[in-house]
């Protein structure tokens, strides 16, 4: 590696694609030959509970396949693992760095990791600068009139609409928003540094094993998106896109798919700017982190009984709707939107475990998953979260089974054994699960 030579570093992370990258556009036009580098975080890592953990698996088949596109115009990427700052020092002595770029994280850690490299950089005089990709508006773009930010989903969609529109001027299409701006960071590759990397780490060496769990396609056919709104509630179907761990590891544009969407599909737009709501409600209230966003039902007692719990994550309960949503997810790595609800209103309301434990739950097994979206669809089913609606909406799991799969092709599917005496029980009763679900949050929230 050439130490005498100015070079800018772009950091990958959540933003896994040479293709329409904000910030490795703007790193690509800065003057400098750029080292495209990426960092296997110990911290981490060494976190998760599963080796075989087909996230990192797929991070690490994405790097493979990035390598190899530059490697056909003679590039490579520097990959590397450690603890993040100890993994910069070593950058810093392989190259005579003078400017850093990134997009922008806003996971608590992240953002604390970002503040203490970004302070690093500095002790040694080098730039830093980070841009917005993950998602389409960041905190602080979408606010009220009075200022603040929204705490109710809707309104907050009203006024995305508006600004994303408005910033274009009057006769703007959505589609032509700068907000869903095309950058075309796959036209200056060329301005990479020649270096000759020793490529991408074996999975082994990360401590890990290849997963025999199956990664959703990045491609969608248009008809799934069209035929939305009509079939995304129903999970026997193929009304969805799949296209989760994409968007979480930044392999698709949220800008590209979002122009596509506006043309084709209100109803999927509007899970994107779901996305861009939590993201902003993590942002501006931290402590929805490890606890509830409405901090009165901090006060719940919860029961927290392991054999319920352990059942529910089993797919063991006795209601096959919440049974074959489990299934999936541990089969799989995922679970259905419709289903997800279902199954984390059942647990913390028919169950009364603490919503924070089916969080973690989620947390290890799904490939999709993202702290903002997935801590904020925990609180709305546990009725603490930022939904308007008051606690006392509990899912009937009977009747959302007769609504969404009334011929049991999706039961069918994961829980072969329904109908036979090989299936259990249920493990409570939902007229008296509700009737204490209501009792306990009453009595909570009237101490």
């Amino acid at each position: 590696m050439d130490g005498t030579k100015k070079v800018a570093v772009f950091w990958f992370r959540r933003d896994l694609r040479w293709h329409d990258n904000r910030g490795l556009y703007e790193a690509l036009n800065s003057g400098l030959p750029v080292v495209p580098a990426f960092i296997f975080d110990r911290a981490i890592l060494d976190e998760l509970e599963d080796r075989d953990d087909a996230r990192v698996g797929f991070i690490h088949s994405e790097l493979q396949k990035m390598n190899r596109e530059i490697g056909d115009i003679g590039r490579s990427m520097d990959v590397r693992q450690g603890k993040v700052e100890k993994v910069w020092k070593e950058l810093l002595r392989d190259y005579q760095v003078v400017q850093v770029y990134t997009n922008r994280d806003y996971e608590p850690y992240a953002i604390q990791r970002d503040k203490k490299v970004q302070s690093m950089l500095a002790e040694h005089q080098i730039s830093f600068h980070s841009f917005k990709d993950h998602v389409i508006t960041e905190a602080g773009e979408v606010e009220k009139k009075t200022g603040g930010p929204y705490t109710v989903f809707t309104p907050y969609k009203n006024t995305w609409f508006d600004i994303i529109g408005r910033e274009g001027g009057e006769n703007c299409s959505l589609e032509d928003s700068p907000f869903l701006k095309y950058y075309p960071s796959e036209k200056y590759l060329d301005n990479l540094v020649r270096i000759k990397g020793t490529g991408v780490p074996k999975l082994e060496e990360l401590g890990f094993s290849e997963s025999s769990i199956k990664i959703p396609s990045r491609v969608v056919k248009q008809s799934v998106i069209k035929q939305y709104g009509k079939n995304r509630n129903f999970p026997a179907e193929n009304g969805t896109s799949r296209l989760g761990i994409h968007f979480r590891f930044g392999t698709l544009s949220i800008r590209e798919k979002a122009r596509k969407a506006a043309s084709l599909s209100n109803t999927y737009l509007n899970e994107l700017i779901w996305r861009d709501f939590y993201s902003q409600i993590l942002a501006e209230f931290p402590h929805v982190v490890d606890g509830p966003f409405k901090e009165k039902y901090a006060r719940i007692e919860w029961i927290n009984d392991t054999d319920d719990f352990k059942a529910w994550c089993e797919g063991k309960t006795g209601y096959p709707m919440v049974d074959a949503g489990m299934r999936e997810l541990n089969q799989s790595g995922y679970m259905h939107n419709r289903v997800r609800m279902i199954t984390a209103s059942f647990l913390s309301k028919h169950l009364l475990v603490d919503w924070r434990w089916g969080e973690a739950y989620f947390a290890r097994k799904l490939l999709d998953f993202e702290l903002a979206s997935n801590n904020g669809g925990w609180q709305w089913a546990a009725g603490c979260g930022t939904d308007a609606a008051p606690y006392f909406r509990i899912f009937n799991p009977h009747a959302q089974l007769k609504k969404f799969d009334k011929n049991l092709h999706y039961v069918k599917k994961f829980v072969p054994e329904y109908g036979t005496d090989n299936y259990p029980d249920p493990i409570v009763d939902h007229k008296l699960a509700r009737e204490r679900c209501l009792r306990v949050y009453k009595e909570a929230l009237d101490s």
